[in-house]
C-alpha cells in the first residue's frame, strides 16, 4: 500500500514539473518582430507606345503556269509519216520547226490537179477575151470564163493550204507538254495529237484578300499597255529545289479584275521572262512549280506596333494609367502578322500597355510596374 502511494505521488510530481517547465518556457518567448505590410499588387511589364511607319509585305502563293499553251489537233486527215525526235514530253523546239508530218501524197496530187485546172481556165479566159475583142463572143461568155478561172485559182489556194497543214509546227519557241499521237497513226481533222507551251514567259496567279488589296497598288485597267500588262509591285518568289530554297524576282503586271465567287479573293498575275533560262543565266523555274510569294506593299504612316502576345481576344489591350491601374480598351487593328499587330486607332503614342499575361484583369485593378516596384524598395 505504501509502494502504491509513492508511485502515485511520483506521477503527480512529473506531471506538475512538466507544467511548470512549459510555463517557464512560455514566459521566456520573445515577441515576433513587427514588419510593415508589403504591397501585394501584381507586378507587370509595360510597353510605352510609339508611332512608326511600316512597309508591309503581302504573303501569297501560286503555281507557275505558261502564258501561251496550245492543244494541237490535226487539220487534215491521213497517216502520220514523220515525227521529230523533239516531239516528246519535255522536248524543246524552235519556232517554225516541223514537229510532225501527215502523209502529203494526196494533198500534193490535189495541188497538181488544181494547178492544171488553173492553167486550163487561164487559157479559156484568154481565148474568150480575144474573141470578145473581135466581136465573136458575148460579154456573158467572157464573164463565165473569168469566173471559172477565179474558182480554179481559189481551189489551188485551198489545195496548197491543205498541203501546208500536213506540217505540224508552231509560231513560237516552246516545250512539249504531252504527246497524244504517234508514227503510223491515222488522224482526222480535230484529232488531238499533243500539247505544247511557249517558253518565252510564264505567269503566276496570286490570290489576295480584300484586306491585302488595301496595301498593294495593283495596276488599273487604264494602265495596261498594248501587251496586256503594266508595271506593278515587285514580287519575290521562293521554292525549294533539290533541298534548297531558291529565290526569283518578278513583277505583278495585271489583275484579273473579278472576285472569285467561292473564295472571295482577287487574283493578280505576276510575269516571269524565260522561266527555263534558255536564253540567259539563272536558276530555271519549271512550269507547275508551287511557289510562295512576298509582294512589296505600300507604306502605312503613323501607326503603332504592338506585340501580338499583348493583345487580349481579338482587339483588346490592357492600358496602364498614371496611377498604375488597368483600363481594358478595344483598339482598331490595321493589320497583323505572326509577331505583331499594327494599331491605327484607339491608342495614342506615349500611352502604356501591359505586356504581361494577366489571368482575369478588371478595369481599375491596381498593378505594380517596374518603376513603382523600384520606388517601393527604395
Amino acid at each position: 500500500m505504501q509502494r502504491k502511494t509513492k508511485r502515485i505521488l511520483l506521477v503527480v510530481g512529473i506531471f506538475a514539473g512538466t507544467i511548470l517547465a512549459a510555463a517557464a518556457l512560455q514566459s521566456m518567448r520573445l515577441e515576433p518582430e513587427k514588419k510593415d505590410v508589403e504591397n501585394l499588387d501584381l507586378l507587370v511589364d509595360v510597353l510605352e507606345l510609339k508611332s512608326t511607319t511600316e512597309s508591309f509585305e503581302i504573303l501569297s502563293q501560286g503555281i507557275v503556269r505558261p502564258r501561251t499553251q496550245t492543244v494541237l489537233s490535226a487539220e487534215v486527215s491521213g497517216s502520220i509519216v514523220e515525227i521529230s525526235p523533239k516531239f516528246i514530253a519535255g522536248g524543246v523546239f524552235r519556232a517554225g520547226e516541223v514537229l510532225m508530218r501527215i502523209d502529203p501524197i494526196n494533198y500534193e496530187a490535189a495541188v497538181e490537179r488544181s494547178m492544171a485546172l488553173v492553167r486550163q481556165r487561164q487559157i479559156e479566159n484568154d481565148g474568150a477575151e480575144k474573141l470578145r475583142l473581135q466581136g465573136y463572143r458575148a460579154e456573158a461568155e467572157l464573164a463565165a470564163a473569168a469566173a471559172a478561172l477565179a474558182s480554179a485559182s481559189a481551189e489551188l489556194v485551198s489545195a496548197r493550204r491543205n498541203l501546208e497543214r500536213t506540217y505540224i509546227r508552231l509560231p513560237y519557241e516552246g516545250m512539249v507538254l504531252s504527246k497524244d499521237a504517234d508514227l503510223g497513226q491515222f488522224v482526222n481533222p480535230g484529232t488531238p495529237i499533243g500539247s505544247t507551251f511557249a517558253t518565252d514567259s510564264a505567269e503566276i496567279r496570286l490570290p489576295l484578300t480584300d484586306q491585302d488589296l488595301a496595301f498593294v497598288e495593283i495596276p488599273s485597267s487604264s494602265d495596261i499597255t498594248g501587251t496586256g500588262s503594266a508595271n506593278g509591285p515587285l514580287v519575290q518568289l521562293s521554292a525549294v529545289q533539290k533541298g534548297q530554297r531558291v529565290l526569283w524576282n518578278v513583277q505583278i503586271v495585271r489583275s484579273e479584275g473579278v472576285v472569285d465567287e467561292l473564295s472571295r479573293v482577287t487574283y493578280v498575275v505576276a510575269h516571269l521572262d524565260d522561266p527555263y533560262k534558255l536564253h540567259g543565266e539563272g536558276v530555271p523555274l519549271p512550269i507547275g512549280t508551287f511557289v510562295s510569294a512576298r509582294i512589296s506593299g505600300s507604306n502605312a504612316v503613323d501607326i503603332i506596333q504592338v506585340p501580338r502576345s499583348a493583345v487580349r481576344g481579338s482587339d483588346q489591350l490592357l492600358f496602364i494609367s498614371d496611377e498604375d491601374t488597368i483600363e481594358i480598351r478595344s483598339v482598331s487593328i490595321l493589320r497583323s502578322d505572326a509577331l505583331y499587330v499594327y494599331v491605327d486607332g484607339g491608342a495614342e503614342p506615349g500611352e502604356r500597355i501591359a505586356t504581361t499575361a494577366i489571368a482575369a484583369p478588371t478595369n481599375g485593378m491596381s498593378v505594380r510596374t517596374a518603376n513603382t516596384a523600384v520606388a517601393a524598395e527604395n
